[in-house]
């Protein structure tokens, strides 16, 4: 039996991330996938949205906590699990993916930490500012030494096999 799924979206919102009672972290992200469906009776191209809610646990949890956020872009790699509750005598239902593995994608920038360390942009100084470099001494060219040629290869005689198959050396 297979269960696998490979997803490849936007970050929607935020990630929500929590830490249990026994230490362990669980990140919950809400991903959209899209595709265009074209119709060829009307000529016109229109775009799909699927989302998906994606469960990440530990190490995958602290890496979403610390470099996904709302509009990064992932991919993941994970499980289909069919989730059931019941509340106020109302029974819900949920789909969603347990991500065995995740990847960052897109720019570094999209997915920098919130609050963390943001390189700014080179900017140009509005008027160069040149310092005039110390005098230097001028050396002469040293003399051009001789290149050696070597002999001529011979070229040797080709060695004609004999037709004896035993003489073969291979």
């Amino acid at each position: 039996m297979v269960n696998k799924v490979i997803l490849v979206g936007n970050v929607g919102l935020d990630p929500e991330v929590r830490t249990l009672e026994t230490g362990v972290k669980v990140a919950r992200v809400r991903l959209a996938t899209s595709e265009r469906i074209f119709n060829r009776q009307t000529n016109e191209t229109t775009e799909h949205t699927e989302w998906h809610t994606i469960t990440l646990w530990r190490g995958l949890a602290e890496v979403v906590d610390k470099y996904v956020r709302k509009g990064s872009q992932i991919y993941i790699e994970g499980s289909l699990r069919n989730r059931e509750w019941e509340r106020d005598g109302v029974k819900h239902y949920a789909v969603e993916v347990v991500a065995d593995d995740m990847k960052l994608l897109g720019r570094r920038q999209d997915n920098a930490p919130q609050g963390g360390y943001q390189q700014t942009p080179y900017q140009q100084p509005s008027q160069p500012q040149y310092q005039q470099a110390p005098a230097q001494p001028q050396y002469q060219q040293a003399p051009v030494q001789p290149q050696y040629q070597q002999a001529p290869v011979q070229p040797q005689a080709p060695v004609i096999p004999n037709d004896d198959p035993d003489d073969l050396p291979f």
